[in-house]
């Protein structure tokens, strides 16, 4: 099993090694791609030195997987060259989310849509992962009518240069700046860029996203997206409307048992989902489980994970977990 990882030097290609090493893949040769400015550098990985090849020698490799988180652009051009000689690509870019002609796939919910024709195979937005896999046994249930999401976004999302942005502001330090005002002690309602209507893309990619996994149009979405300084992951405040009436612990039940999902919900005792703890975690984390009074079949969560992991980096690997699995490179 040859497996590809472009764009590993990376933070979410960093993440990427991690999990692969942790969850034990059969990989009989592993290839670590990243743009020509990175070709050539050192990378350790269980116990071996690695060096960085170029995107054309990775193609020229010919491996049955290549995982990508290289950016859209890289993703685009390169993907179809893997694709043509046998690859099956992995992407984490938005490049090929809205394509129709492509799977958007969290595991949980729709890995059975794969098929051995599907050589570019897109993950889903962070924000997005988390949400539906916590919503998925609702919408099979209940079937989901509105949802009103606040996401509280991590600068992980942003990349290396923003965690380095929040450091230098908190150390006093004058330096480089991804966001276009102070992060640190701030919040910004601004993920992503601008549309003429006022939203962004990251918003967007809520809307579109949910109703292309969980294969509905119907569905209503609104959202609102804020980037915090926090590193640990993403946060989310989802109001939920249902067309069917449900009871509170079933409700919970159901959403505990799909696999993926951990409830951290006792406000007794003061147990809910706080990045600080999803952080290095797999597992998506739901709590603040109430009824919404003021809606029919109405529900509020609180839904934390890490953004770097099941948001990416995890995500990705377990599709390729699926696809060898089930024999289908």
């Amino acid at each position: 099993m040859k497996i590809a990882v472009v764009g590993a030097t990376g933070m979410v290609g960093n993440v990427m090694l991690e999990v692969l090493l942790e969850r034990n893949l059969p990989i009989t040769e592993l290839i670590l791609a990243a743009s020509e400015r990175s070709k050539g550098n050192k990378v350790d990985w269980n116990g071996k030195t690695y060096t960085v090849v170029g995107l054309q020698d990775a193609v020229n490799a010919k491996p049955e997987i290549a995982i990508f988180s290289a950016g859209g652009s890289v993703s685009l051009e390169w993907a179809p060259k893997f694709a043509e000689v046998g690859t099956t690509v992995i992407d984490n870019s938005s490049a090929w989310r809205m394509d129709k002609t492509k799977k958007l796939i969290v595991p949980e919910i729709n890995a059975s849509e794969l098929t051995k024709e599907d050589k570019i195979i897109a993950n889903p937005n962070c924000s997005t992962i988390q949400m539906v896999l916590a919503l998925a046994p609702l919408h099979h249930n209940y079937g989901l009518k509105r949802l009103v999401i606040s996401t509280y976004q991590s600068v992980t999302g942003t990349g290396v240069a923003a965690i380095k942005q929040l450091e230098d502001e908190r150390a006093g330090i004058e330096g480089e700046k991804v966001y276009p005002y102070i992060i640190d002690k701030n919040c910004l309602p601004h993920g992503g860029d601008f549309y003429e209507d006022g939203y962004t893309s990251e918003e967007m990619k809520l809307v579109n996203e949910t109703q292309k996994i969980l294969r509905d149009d119907s569905i209503k979405v609104t959202a609102t997206v804020v980037r915090v300084p926090v590193v640990g992951g993403h946060s989310e405040s989802i109001n939920v409307e249902l067309h069917k009436p449900f009871d509170l612990e079933t409700v919970k039940n159901q959403m505990g048992a799909m696999p993926g999902v951990t409830i951290q919900d006792d406000f007794k005792k003061n147990i809910y989902p706080m990045p600080i703890h999803a952080h290095g975690k797999d597992d998506v984390f739901v709590g603040r489980i109430r009824r919404d009074n003021s809606v029919e079949n109405g529900l509020n969560l609180w839904v934390v994970s890490d953004n770097l992991r099941k948001g990416a980096a995890t995500n990705a690997i377990q599709i390729a977990e699926y696809l060898i699995r089930e024999k289908l490179i």
